[in-house]
């Protein structure tokens, strides 16, 4: 039965993604501005029902104005987590792109992808800049890599430094904290309820393998933390930057996990 529920449950994924592509594609010929993401918003949610993903929130996202959002990373999934609330492209690792149907799905979201080549660092330094130019939020994962959730490891800091090459940008940074509640309908006890949703670098399995896994289960239920915005022309400092939003996403995993002592290490 778990088998034939999966099965419909990418069926669904499938169709509802055939519909979408052609009719976000039309759309991105004529506006790539905040009207851009409402489909794709719409997607996430959607796909977010068909899988089971149920997410609470604590605060809210800044809207008023640019926002670089900064969260951890724990999955794929945690796109269509952050997506189905905010309104902005995502910053993505340029292996992404190669990904079957994810990769040319992040395309529809304006997905900024980047690499550590030299080589093609200063067209991707001079794309997002265009991006920041044109006033688009944007979602970074400065971890550089994926976790199963129990810890939030050292941000990266070169990220930041585009929320400080325009002193007149008035860029906003709002931290986010990812914490998985339950999976499959229970709490998480053990190694594998945290991989059932995580998909993370000390796993070696396929991306569709783990779908399909998380496909025959329950879901999983998903908590945001939306931490106090702050102002970027207030740091000069990008490594200054990455430590304030890195102990606020990390406090915020810890503050949770003793909030929920049923939440095994």
């Amino acid at each position: 039965m778990h088998n034939v529920i999966a099965a419909l449950k990418i069926v669904l994924f499938a169709l509802i993604s055939l519909i979408v592509v052609p009719v976000q594609s039309l759309v991105l010929v004529f506006d790539k501005g905040p009207g851009s993401y409402i489909i794709p918003q719409q997607w996430h949610k959607a796909l977010c029902f068909i899988f089971g993903i149920k997410i609470k929130y604590v605060g809210k996202p800044h809207t008023d104005g640019q926002t670089i959002f900064v969260s951890n990373h724990m999955s794929y999934l945690d796109i269509l987590v952050l997506g189905t609330v905010l309104r902005a492209s995502f910053v993505a690792k340029k292996d992404v792109a190669s990904w079957p149907v994810f990769g040319f799905l992040s395309k529809l979201q304006q997905t900024a992808f980047i690499s550590r080549s030299h080589v093609d660092a200063r067209k991707e330094k001079n794309a997002l800049d265009t991006m920041i130019s044109d006033k688009k939020s944007l979602i970074i994962f400065p971890e550089g890599t994926s976790t199963d959730g129990r810890e939030v490891i050292p941000f990266k800091s070169s990220l930041f430094s585009i929320a400080l090459r325009n002193e007149q940008s008035n860029i906003m940074i709002q931290p986010i904290t990812l914490a998985m509640h339950q999976v499959d309908k229970h709490e998480i006890t053990k190694q594998d309820d945290h991989d059932l949703y995580a998909w993370h670098i000390n796993m070696t399995t396929p991306l569709g393998e783990h779908l399909w896994r998380f496909a025959r289960s329950k879901g999983a239920e998903i908590h945001i933390h939306f931490h106090t915005p702050v102002d970027a022309n207030e740091y000069s400092d990008r490594k200054i930057l990455a430590k304030l939003c890195h102990e606020a996403v990390s406090n915020g995993l810890e503050n949770y996990k003793n909030q929920n002592k049923n939440i095994k290490e």
